[in-house]
């Protein structure tokens, strides 16, 4: 029974066994994603076994974020991930780098045909050589210099004030193709560059991202954000209308993006404020929107417990596969509004979704979290047994604990 006098709930954000259970939890990612260390230099994508696939080569995206986490890691102190961060650095500088036309490929190009040059992949090798700069890591700094280069003049257009999409290998030929998920991780990145590098132009550019995807158009759609778009901008609601199981452009709406857009948003309202400018009153609004929308639409959407994967423009589940990292970042963007509000109602949620990825996703028989699953919580048939992602996860047991500003890579030595 509770009384009135009763002392208000603890938050879990304010709980040191919960910080502990956090602390305790990244750690042991990262000693399992370890073993996706590649002695030829980069990493790949794991199995469910924590094991190398023979014949697997590096992914540049993998090595980017690997790059990324294991700097976050040595700036909190872990013995040995300085090196492994200093081994995706070398992989990025060398192996993955097109060295003829500039930019990077996708994979070891000994392991793939695919010559494009791709916004996303360009962003996460930034945003590793990002982190990495401020831990120090050596051969990091440059490598910044020469990816924020190549972003700056290839990939943002200052006309449209968003990011273009992709490019053939010499940069001939750009896609009539924008995409909604490059530019949000386009917007981490700016947060990214404008704490570490101190140029606050970064964060105007987030800024007119967002006010163009989320405030425009996802706002007019009861907050089901639209990725994908024409060259000019003009929506394409259709696109790969047959594959709403895609990995990166699905039809259909994300309810997981809805939540990395989320938080990411409030990260930019604080980061604009904490320099004493003023964020716009939508922002927040827009933010809270958002969740409340992914909610909505992604949980139990189909009966089965978890949020699905997509939707339709109505709100029906197209995928109703559960991915780790929806999941992941929707704890994240629960805890970051709980930063922001203290509001019961995202305390609720960040304890259902980290009870969810407790029982779920977590592999205390193998490590690491199982990636993913379909419908019936089983290893989903059409992807395999596999366990490639570090950096959803990862951050997932950070966020919490850190302050909406400055980024992550500032503020993470502080744990």
């Amino acid at each position: 029974m509770t009384h009135e006098n009763d002392p208000k709930p603890r938050r879990w954000l304010d709980s040191a066994t919960h910080h502990y259970w956090l602390t305790r939890e990244g750690l042991a990612l990262l000693d399992f994603h370890r073993q996706a260390r590649l002695a030829s230099g980069g990493f790949a994508a794991l199995g469910g076994d924590g094991q190398i696939p023979e014949g697997a080569g590096a992914d540049t995206m993998i090595t980017g974020r690997m790059a990324h986490s294991y700097a976050l890691a040595a700036l909190q102190g872990v013995p040995g991930a300085a090196a492994l961060a200093e081994h995706a650095i070398l992989a990025l500088s060398g192996l993955l780098r097109d060295e003829r036309h500039g930019g990077w490929f996708a994979a070891d190009p000994a392991t793939t045909g695919d010559r494009t040059k791709q916004c996303y992949l360009h962003h996460f090798v930034a945003l590793g050589a990002a982190t990495a700069t401020h831990a120090g890591i050596p051969g990091a700094a440059a490598l910044l210099d020469e990816v924020v280069g190549v972003i700056d003049t290839r990939f943002w257009s200052a006309q449209e004030q968003a990011f273009v999409e992709s490019y053939s290998q010499d940069w001939s030929e750009p896609s009539d193709y924008r995409g909604g998920n490059s530019n949000m991780h386009g917007v981490e990145l700016c947060l990214a560059l404008a704490d570490v590098r101190g140029e606050p132009v970064w964060l105007d550019r987030a800024l007119a991202i967002v006010e163009r995807l989320i405030h425009g158009h996802a706002a007019a759609r009861d907050y089901r954000i639209l990725e994908h778009f024409h060259g000019d901008w003009s929506e394409w609601p259709d696109y790969n209308v047959d594959r709403p199981d895609d990995g990166f452009y699905p039809y259909g709406a994300t309810p997981g993006h809805g939540f990395e857009w989320s938080r990411l948003m409030l990260h930019l309202e604080a980061a604009l404020e904490v320099r004493g400018r003023a964020a716009p009153a939508w922002l927040f609004t827009d933010a809270a929107a958002l969740f409340d929308a992914s909610l909505r639409d992604g949980w139990a959407s189909d009966g089965s417990p978890g949020l699905v994967y997509t939707v339709d423009w109505d709100g029906r589940p197209n995928s109703r596969r559960r991915r780790h990292w929806t999941h992941a970042e929707a704890l994240a963007a629960a805890g970051a509004l709980l930063q922001r509000t203290g509001e019961a109602h995202y305390e609720r949620w960040y304890r259902q979704l980290w009870d969810f990825v407790d029982t779920t996703f977590i592999d205390r028989a193998r490590g690491g979290w199982q990636q993913e699953l379909d419908s019936q919580l089983a290893i989903d048939p059409a992807e395999g047994d596999v366990k490639p992602d570090l950096y959803h996860a990862y951050q997932a047991t950070l966020l919490p604990r850190l302050p909406l500003a400055p980024n992550l890579a500032l503020a993470v030595s502080g744990l």
